[in-house]
């Protein structure tokens, strides 16, 4: 039977209801507050641990071949909070990655036909910094007592 003081219908008419909603709430507001500089560091560092790793696969076989450095040096990398989220974003403006990355089948937009294998330079560097990058969030944002 439920009574005044716990709205729960098989609550014992002696049975209370206490709430440490608050203290819950203030530890969740300091643990965020303590938690997003540490979250934007590793983001920070692995972005650009990931675009280190892009540029040396994108040197030579069995990535593409940069003899001039110019592809290579057009990877960069960026960081952004909202306060809530941090994002990455690490990439290069540079038309022919995409062709690099996954070769090139066909006839192009002036009619010149290609079979160009692909070099792949970012799938594996992303799957390398990958692991490291988890495993350092996890440390960052892992339980803490």
């Amino acid at each position: 039977m439920a009574s005044s003081l716990n709205p729960q219908p098989n609550a014992h008419a002696l049975a209370g209801v206490y709430s440490n909603a608050a203290q819950v709430a203030a530890r969740l507001d300091a643990r965020a507050a303590s938690t997003l500089p540490e979250v934007t560091g590793v983001v920070q560092h692995y972005a650009m641990l990931l675009e280190t790793r892009i540029k040396a696969n994108a040197s030579g076989r069995p990535g593409p071949n940069a003899p001039t450095g110019d592809y290579r040096r057009s990877w960069t990398h960026e960081v952004s909070s909202d306060g809530v989220n941090v994002t990455a974003v690490v990439g290069t403006n540079k038309p022919q990655a995409q062709r690099l990355e996954y070769g090139f089948t066909g006839a192009d937009s002036l009619g010149r036909v290609f079979n160009q294998p692909p070099y792949p330079h970012v799938g594996p560097a992303l799957e390398e910094i990958r692991p490291l990058f988890l495993a350092a969030l996890d440390q960052a944002i892992g339980d803490r007592a």
